[in-house]
C-alpha cells in the first residue's frame, strides 16, 4: 500500500467513526487508539482550530449526511416507530452496517435483514415495520431501476402463447401483509405539507391513523412498484396478477404464467379470458415488458 493510500485509509476511518451521542467525535476510535493523537498525525493544526477539531468537522458532517439521507429514505419507517426511536435505529444500524458503497441510495440495502435480526427496535409494530421496510425499499430500486425498451401491445399479440418477456429492472413485486402503501402515502402527503406538520392537531389524528393500522390484520395484498415519468406508484394487483408477473418475470412462457396464475384461483374459468386480456394491456401500456436476452432465457 503507498503512502497516499495508507492516509486516505486512515482518514476515512476516523471520519466514518460514528458520533457521540452529543454529537462529537469519539476521544478513543473503536480499535482502541486515541483519536486526539490519530488526528495529530494527520492534520496539522491552524490558528483557530486543533488537529482534533478540523478532523471532527468532517466527521460530523459525513455523520450529519448519512443520518439526514437515511431518514429521507425511511419516512414511513419513522411514522411508525416515532421519531425517538428512530433516531436510536439508524444511529444503531449504520454503526453496524456502515456505508460500503460510492452512493447513498445503497444505506438502507441491509436494514429489512437487520432490523429482523434486532426486532427490539421496532417491537410491538414488528410485522408492520418491517412491511413498511420493504416497501421503501422497493420504492428507492423502482425510482432509480435501470429501463429496457419496451415491447408494444403489437409484440405482444404476435408472439401469442409461447411469449416469452422480461420485467422492466425497475419493477419490483411485493407481497404484504398491510396496507402500507396508503400509509407511505399519507406520510408523504404529511411530510411534504408544512402547514400540517406544524399543526398538533394534524400531528395527534396522524399518530391515530397509524395506531389504526396496528389492528386485526388484514387480507394479504399484492403490489408492483413501478416507474413512470420521474415518479413511483404503487399498483395493487390481484393473486393471480400478481402470479402471472412473478413468473412472467423467470421468463416463463406465457402458457406456463397462466397456468400457474389460476392454479389455485377460485376465479370463474368464464372470467379469466377477459382478465388475462385487461391485466396485459395495462401492462403493455404502462411498457412494463421487454424482450430478454437469450443469455437470460438459457439460464433459467
Amino acid at each position: 500500500m503507498s503512502d497516499l493510500q495508507d492516509l486516505q485509509r486512515r482518514v476515512a476511518a476516523m471520519v466514518m467513526q460514528p458520533l457521540t451521542r452529543a454529537e462529537a467525535m469519539r476521544r478513543r476510535a473503536l480499535n482502541g487508539r486515541s483519536t486526539n493523537m490519530e488526528a495529530q498525525a494527520l492534520i496539522k493544526p491552524n490558528r483557530v482550530l486543533t488537529s482534533f477539531e478540523r478532523l471532527e468537522i468532517y466527521n460530523r458532517q459525513y455523520w450529519f449526511r448519512l443520518l439526514s439521507s437515511f431518514a429521507d429514505d425511511f419516512p414511513g419507517l419513522r411514522a411508525i416507530v416515532g421519531a425517538r426511536q428512530f433516531e436510536g435505529l439508524m444511529r444503531a444500524y449504520l454503526t453496524e452496517c456502515p456505508s460500503e458503497s460510492f452512493t447513498l441510495r445503497n444505506l438502507g440495502s441491509r436494514l429489512k435483514e437487520w432490523l429482523q435480526s434486532n426486532p427490539q427496535w421496532i417491537a410491538p409494530r414488528t410485522r408492520l415495520a418491517l412491511d413498511m421496510v420493504t416497501l421503501e425499499w422497493a420504492h428507492i430500486e423502482a425510482f432509480d431501476g435501470g429501463y429496457e425498451p419496451k415491447l408494444t401491445p403489437a409484440d405482444i399479440e404476435s408472439a401469442g402463447l409461447e411469449l416469452r418477456v422480461a420485467l422492466q429492472p425497475y419493477i419490483r413485486l411485493v407481497p404484504l401483509r398491510y396496507a402500507v402503501d396508503d400509509l407511505l402515502i399519507e406520510v408523504h402527503d404529511h411530510e411534504g405539507n408544512a402547514g400540517a406538520s406544524s399543526n398538533a392537531a394534524c400531528q395527534r389524528q396522524f399518530r391515530r391513523r397509524i395506531r389504526y393500522y396496528q389492528q386485526p390484520e388484514p387480507a394479504r395484498i399484492y403490489l408492483a412498484v413501478h416507474r413512470m415519468d420521474d415518479s413511483v406508484y404503487y399498483k395493487r394487483l390481484q393473486p393471480e396478477s400478481y402470479r402471472m408477473l412473478k413468473a412472467l418475470s423467470k421468463h416463463e412462457s406465457l402458457e406456463t404464467a397462466i397456468g400457474l396464475a389460476f392454479e389455485k384461483s377460485s376465479m370463474p374459468e368464464e372470467d379469466r379470458i377477459i382478465a388475462v386480456q385487461q391485466w396485459f394491456g395495462n401492462w403493455a401500456e404502462l411498457g412494463w415488458f421487454y424482450k430478454p436476452a437469450l443469455r437470460l432465457l438459457s439460464q433459467r
